[in-house]
């Protein structure tokens, strides 16, 4: 009897000690090995520069504010796995990621049992805030306005008029191609072939598809660490067909994995804009590269200000709950209602999660050079509504 009650006691100080607990994360999950842990490391670094910025704040309210990096190998298995981990900790009130759709659209069904809140600095996927999940929100653009953007370049910039697609047969990479090809084919343009490959070391088959098919533009809806090798081979059998890609090839490691030689004549849009394109981030670009020996891509100042909207929300939620730790679902409400003047532009969503309006890029690496790469064109476009 005496043994259960000093249990039970214990348990009950345990139990007090962690509702009393002054102790608030900000996850994030993102790739941090693998193939896309390039990327994926910008996203942490990027939400990680922003919570120590944020930490006096927090710890003049009474607070201890920290990271929670979490690596998804851009498997949605692991994602999930790892979203479950996230939802059990009741200290971490947001979550910024992912990089990969496909990741995302399970993950943040986990987050949406408990109501913790998503800001995505890269999923474009439709489905990932079509599915109006009150915790879901992105401040990134969508594949149903980068694909068509991609084709409209195409056809009426580069005068293409017929395109060989190919895609990874992911969420990400097959929405974005289907969405190019549909916009491409009601411009006039004719879509050779629309092919989806899992393939990432030995694309000799495809292409010979594409040797016959002799196509204006070679459109490839994916990441870099099978486009990269993709290119190589390519370029080895001599072809020099202009290759088009989504946001996925926005990363030096295209560059690296394809050879400079391979990736010239390669075009991109890109939700995420280069650097030089927001002077607000000049500070962060020198911080990043002081702290962690690494220059800044598009998605490292995306995360940034990812984090920074759960930030601002979940001090508003301090605020209205009396200077409170408050929980999940009021740190949600309240980044709907954020309005912020971020590095990227100004950020404010609508009722389904999309920023209202986002900015899409088109880049040109004429000779390979990532860093060199060309801005050609800037839109922006508001979200779509909710069909």
């Amino acid at each position: 009897m005496k043994k259960t009650l000093i249990v039970a006691i214990g348990a009950l100080v345990l139990g007090l000690a962690s509702a009393q607990s002054n102790v608030i994360k900000i996850a994030t999950q993102s790739p941090l090995s693998g193939g896309q842990a390039a990327l994926g490391e910008q996203i942490k670094l990027g939400a990680q520069v922003a919570v120590e910025e944020a930490q006096a704040r927090f710890k003049a309210m009474g607070f201890d504010l920290q990271l929670a990096p979490y690596d998804d190998q851009a498997n949605p298995d692991t994602g999930v796995a790892n979203a479950n981990r996230i939802i059990n900790d009741k200290d971490i009130l947001g979550v910024v990621g992912h990089l990969n759709s496909g990741v995302a659209i399970p993950a943040s069904e986990v987050y949406a049992r408990t109501g913790l809140v998503m800001v995505s600095p890269a999923n474009t996927n439709p489905r990932v805030t079509d599915r109006n999940l009150p915790n879901v929100n992105r401040i990134c653009g969508r594949d149903d306005v980068q694909g068509p953007a991609g084709a409209e370049f195409a056809y009426r910039d580069l005068k293409v008029t017929k395109a060989f697609v190919l895609h990874d047969k992911t969420a990400y990479g097959q929405g974005l191609a289907e969405n190019f090809a549909k916009r491409f084919r009601e411009l006039g343009g004719t879509i050779l072939q629309l092919v989806g490959t899992e393939e990432k070391s030995n694309f000799a088959s495809l292409i010979l598809q594409i040797q016959a098919a002799k196509p204006d533009l070679i459109y490839f809806g994916g990441i870099y660490d099978q486009i990269g090798p993709f290119a190589k081979q390519l370029r080895e059998r001599g072809i020099t067909t202009p290759i088009m890609g989504g946001d996925g090839l926005d990363s030096s490691e295209y560059e690296r994995l394809a050879g400079t030689a391979a990736a010239k004549n390669t075009y991109f849009t890109t939700v995420a804009g280069p650097v030089s394109q927001f002077p607000k981030a000049a500070a962060l670009a020198k911080v990043f590269e002081q702290k962690f020996n690494k220059k800044i891509e598009g998605f490292g100042i995306y995360a940034y200000d990812a984090a920074n909207v759960i930030i601002a929300a979940i001090e508003a939620a301090i605020k209205a709950n009396g200077g409170k730790k408050p929980d999940v679902k009021q740190v949600a409400q309240e980044v709907r209602k954020v309005k912020l003047s971020g590095l990227t532009g100004d950020i404010e969503f609508d009722s389904k999660g999309d920023i209202k309006v986002a900015d899409y890029f088109v880049l040109y690496m004429e000779n390979g050079v990532y860093a060199q790469a060309k801005l050609l064109k800037k839109v922006a476009v508001p979200a779509p509504a909710l069909r």
